[in-house]
């Protein structure tokens, strides 16, 4: 990891979404903060020493943003650290990363909250990699029964709440929760499942679910906590995010929902965009564990919505849901083995396989739902960027180069992705942090 934060990026085309900006041009970085972008770049010497870049036919952005990771520590670090963690999102191009409370004890104190700045600040010789925010949980233990202390965690600095991994079933435990949102201005993001529709499911039920002869999660499960918790915050106006959006009845809620101007937004993953549920039947020859995923994969329809919702601003921003598990546990009866996918490292290249290359949308519309939509959406002041006097965090890549998933060399600890193989295009060349080069030397 190079320490000078002083950095000349030269020759690449800056996408800055946030200003409109698509063009040819330098960037300045002094002192960890935008200092120029364009001609002026080069008129500018610090007194400190400077570091050229040559970011020829690569795109300049702002550092990427996944607002749905699970680091898994405290608790079980056999699978993912914060550490880890950090070094697979700077690998993918990420330089800011929420991350669940699904852990062991729960992210439900500030305790818990602090210690997750703190392990990340441990990261890359106590400098840290990338920006690690913790959410902390809605209710303690994750139990669904009793509001935990979101006051407190709100100002350790914990960037949401989520009961992540299970959605709040109680009405009237999400109704108080959503008071207390508004009333301290956080946010809630929501695992949209209501419990006593999908119990025991494990993919998406249907004819697929039939033939394999696996119990299923229903679509409907997911729209109906949606349909819920919008009812409940009509008159609350608490920011309420949706999490991993997979259904054409959830989109559908979500685009009502903004038409009436309800403060809520929402995230969809790569696999939901490029994968359905025949992939259970068909992968490996059936019942892979790696296309075990929660909210399951759907239907080609759900498939089509959740695009269509991305194209047409439904879906705010893009998600990874980063998800690691051991090999072990990948390895059991899809029915028995745990839920999910990692996915920091290949998110990029998933998501143009998905959107750019389809024509769906722009390198510049994708990069928006992946810098400034994600600042947005969390109310993260200053991220998603290029502007001067902002934090230097920033992405380059190659949108041209290709490259084939090999797991066994993610940074990551684990390596449950179903995606080993594929051919992807856009290379991370660079992930720049407050002007530190942590991935790319």
């Amino acid at each position: 990891m190079n320490n000078v934060k002083n950095i000349l990026l030269v020759g690449g085309t800056v996408l800055d979404p946030a200003a409109k900006v698509e063009t040819v041009a330098d960037v300045l970085i002094i002192d960890g903060k935008i200092a120029a972008v364009g001609p002026e770049a080069r008129s500018q010497k610090p007194e400190a020493r400077m570091r050229e870049i040559d970011c020829t036919g690569c795109y300049v952005t702002p550092g990427l943003m996944d607002i749905h990771v699970h680091f898994r520590e405290p608790g079980q670090e056999v699978k993912e650290t914060v550490a880890t963690g950090s070094r697979a999102a700077v690998a993918g191009g990420f330089t800011t990363v929420c991350c669940m409370p699904n852990t062991t004890p729960t992210l439900d104190n500030d305790t818990q909250i602090d210690f997750i700045y703190a392990q990340a600040r441990e990261v890359g010789g106590g400098a840290g990699l990338c920006n690690v925010l913790p959410i902390g949980a809605i209710t303690k233990g994750r139990k669904g029964e009793e509001l935990a202390e979101m006051a407190l965690m709100h100002a350790a600095g914990a960037a949401g709440f989520s009961d992540d991994g299970a959605g709040v079933g109680s009405a009237a435990v999400m109704l108080k929760a959503l008071q207390y949102i508004k009333m301290i201005g956080s946010m809630l993001t929501q695992h949209c499942e209501e419990p006593t529709l999908s119990g025991g499911g494990v993919m998406n039920a249907g004819a697929v679910a039939a033939k394999l002869g696996l119990t299923g999660l229903p679509a409907v499960a997911e729209e109906l906590m949606i349909a819920r918790d919008l009812l409940l915050n009509r008159r609350i106006g608490a920011r309420y995010h949706v999490q991993h959006i997979s259904t054409a009845g959830a989109v559908e809620l979500v685009r009502q929902a903004k038409r009436e101007g309800q403060p809520v937004t929402a995230e969809v993953t790569p696999h939901h965009l490029l994968l359905t549920e025949e992939a259970c039947a068909t992968w490996n020859g059936g019942y892979d564990s790696h296309m075990k995923m929660n909210p399951p994969l759907r239907t080609k329809a759900d498939v089509e919505a959740c695009i269509a919702g991305v194209v047409d601003g439904t879906i705010d921003c893009l998600a990874t849901d980063h998800a690691p598990h051991t090999r072990e546990e990948k390895e059991l009866e899809f029915d028995k083995a745990p839920f999910g996918i990692v996915g920091l490292e290949t998110a990029l290249g998933l998501y143009a396989k998905a959107l750019v290359e389809p024509g769906h949308l722009t390198w510049m519309q994708l990069i928006e739902k992946m810098t400034v939509a994600p600042a947005r959406v969390m109310n993260l002041k200053g991220k998603g960027t290029l502007a001067v006097g902002s934090a230097a965090d920033v992405t380059v890549f190659d949108p041209k180069a290709s490259w084939k998933v090999n797991p066994e060399k993610f940074y990551s600890k684990s390596r449950n992705t179903p995606f080993g193989g594929w051919e992807l295009k856009g290379v991370v060349r660079k992930t720049i942090v407050g002007g530190r080069v942590v991935f790319g030397d």
